[in-house]
């Protein structure tokens, strides 16, 4: 009686019948491909460093260096090149120094004779009208004068003064002398004003006392050479409120002649500038 008597018969039984496999066509996996086995044969396990087995920190660590070697390289190379020092064909030294634009289109538009020291450089310097101040010397302080001295201007030879009323006091109240300069400037702005004044009527800039020299005929004969005296002269800058000689307004930007216990005023304010000097009646 035939039959399967138990696990070792039935192996060896029906072992012939059971199909066999072809040991060339089975899959042999990678491991043991690469020498490793069950007793620890595998180097990933064993700390092994040689051939592509590295382990994975060894690896992204070394790509990482790699990396930025590369970078390294490419900057020094990039360098060089600006600086014409870089490396040309076949390893030779390539010395060209490498520009923006043009070079021969540059050389051309440059005009024959011009050396480089020649170009124009910045001017910061004052231009227009007021270069032409500064070279008139129509500046104070670094402020633009509204008047210039005219050509006959001359410091007094008689010693003049403002005797400054205010209200109905018969006595003056101030007493400005004016006779040192040729000229007085009348106004609101203290750095430059001669005659300081503080009323918000005026003007920064509202007059100017000017002293002049006039020629006269000289009474002694046919022949003698003319006689000159210095004269006061106003004239108003073109204030906003005006300026008032013996109560009548004067025309701005126009010398008008003073004369001796002539009245001044500025403005809106109520003092009063009376002209006379050191020899004047009483």
């Amino acid at each position: 009686m035939t039959g399967n008597s138990g696990d070792g018969g039935g192996s060896e039984g029906g072992g012939d019948d059971a199909p066999r496999r072809d040991a060339s066509t089975l899959e042999v996996p990678d491991w043991v491909a690469r020498g490793g086995g069950g007793g620890g044969g595998d180097k990933r396990s064993s700390g092994g460093k040689d051939g592509d087995d590295l382990s994975y920190e060894e690896e992204m660590a070394s790509r990482a260096k790699n990396k930025d070697k590369k970078a390294m390289d490419l900057s020094n190379v990039m360098a060089d090149t600006l600086r014409g020092s870089g490396k040309g064909k076949h390893g030779k030294e390539d010395n060209t120094r490498y520009e923006w634009g043009n070079p021969g289109e540059d050389e051309a538009d440059k005009p024959e004779g011009v050396a480089e020291e020649d170009k124009v450089k910045a001017d910061f310097a004052l231009s227009g009208a007021l270069a032409k101040d500064e070279v008139t010397g129509n500046t104070l302080h670094g402020i633009v004068l509204k008047f210039v001295e005219p050509a006959d201007a001359r410091p007094p030879t008689k010693r003049w003064r403002f005797y400054v009323f205010k209200g109905d006091s018969p006595e003056p109240v101030e007493t400005l002398h004016v006779h040192r300069l040729s000229a007085y400037l009348v106004g609101r702005e203290k750095k430059i004003c001669d005659m300081y004044m503080r009323h918000p009527s005026l003007s920064k800039q509202h007059a100017v006392l000017q002293f002049r020299a006039k020629e006269f005929v000289n009474e002694a004969g046919p022949g003698a050479p003319p006689v000159r005296h210095v004269l006061p002269y106003i004239m108003d800058l073109g204030s906003t409120n005006g300026t008032f000689l013996n109560g009548e307004r004067i025309e701005p930007q126009r010398y008008i002649e003073l004369r001796e216990q002539d009245a001044l005023k500025f403005g809106e304010s109520t003092r009063e500038y009376v002209l006379l000097h050191d020899k004047s009646e009483d």
